[in-house]
């Protein structure tokens, strides 16, 4: 069952996982969740953590920067140096 899980995080979207990442933490922060359950959504939010993480990796490094010519007109686009 938790390998199902994973295949469903691996394939939300970063707003979708970040909305249940949210919810999860708004749960727990209640108190209101049997411990078992507290366990299991807390796995949950782990998966969904990566998830955030790894779409967010994905997204800086197709962030380019825009290259001037000598006249300041743009030429083209290269990697950002982000380091």
């Amino acid at each position: 069952m938790a390998e199902k899980k994973q295949v469903e995080v691996a394939t939300l979207s970063f707003e979708r996982a970040l909305e249940e990442l949210e919810s999860i933490v708004e749960r727990l922060e209640s108190g209101n969740v049997p411990l078992e359950e507290s366990v299991a959504i807390y796995e949950r939010g782990e998966s969904l953590k990566r998830r955030c993480e790894e779409l967010l990796t994905q997204a800086e490094a197709r962030v380019q920067k825009i290259t001037l010519d000598a006249a300041g007109k743009p030429k083209g686009t290269e990697p950002l140096d982000v380091g």
